[in-house]
């Protein structure tokens, strides 16, 4: 069955993936985000199965004025991918600019609820939908320099399980994925400011996830039957797991 999906943050890696996987599989999308020339040559990529719509999560008016904003024939969205996000700096706490923090908020928590809060309604009025969080590992395993980040991503966890405890009795799922060490997008460029060494640094000597691994766990997840809502999905690479706690020790 097709379905209608809108992806944010569709210029770039994870939801870019996912667009093309879905536009593969017989689905309409809505590949949204803030760069609109790229949004474009993805367009003109896939075709007719893909509407490009220029929006940035972190405009309130536009997130808001977004269902009505859309084509008519593209307003049913059966699907709302919140896979916008950003991590800013690796910096402890102490040494963290604020700037920083107040995007990563504001991409990451405030974008995503606005956006939910917007297409939320249409969904349980049709008593069908589903909302594919993009959450991350860090959601669980805290680790030096994630500090506001990895708090963005706990927040996203919580609050799709608190989404899915109100929908309960409706048709509408509710699915957080958390990836881990996941290559093959600009995040660590935009982490390290465009330093392109540091970043590469990060995925030396490992393979990681792809965005095209991201792009299968979120297909199987809206393939599945109506009745079968999967709450979380974890995925870490094979060279990728928790762990152990920190431990300083002094000399003497």
């Amino acid at each position: 069955m097709s379905l209608t999906i809108l992806i944010t943050g569709a210029t770039a890696g994870f939801g870019e993936a996912i667009a093309r996987r879905f536009v593969r599989d017989g689905h309409r999308v809505i590949a949204a985000g803030r760069r609109a020339d790229r949004l474009e040559t993805l367009a003109r990529e896939l075709g007719s199965a893909l509407l490009a719509f220029p929006l940035d999560v972190t405009d309130t008016a536009a997130t808001a004025a977004l269902p009505g904003c859309l084509p008519e024939q593209w307003r049913t969205v059966d699907v709302l991918v919140n896979n916008a996000g950003l991590a800013l700096g690796t910096a402890p706490a102490f040494e963290a600019g604020l700037e920083d923090w107040d995007t990563m908020v504001a991409t990451n928590v405030t974008g995503l609820i606005r956006l939910t809060h917007a297409m939320l309604p249409g969904m349980v009025a049709r008593d069908q939908g589903h909302i594919v969080n993009i959450s991350s590992s860090a959601a669980t395993y805290p680790y030096p320099g994630g500090n506001v980040y990895g708090a963005t991503k706990a927040f996203v966890t919580q609050f799709s399980l608190g989404l899915k405890a109100d929908l309960v009795g409706t048709g509408v799922r509710v699915t957080d994925l958390e990836p881990g060490l996941a290559g093959g997008s600009e995040f660590s460029q935009v982490r390290y400011g465009g330093d392109a060494e540091k970043a590469a640094a990060v995925y030396a000597g490992t393979t990681p996830l792809s965005p095209e691994d991201i792009a299968e766990a979120a297909a199987w997840v809206i393939g599945l039957p109506r009745h079968v809502n999967i709450n979380r999905m974890e995925m870490m690479p094979t060279c990728q797991g928790p762990g152990p706690l920190v431990i300083k020790r002094r000399d003497g």
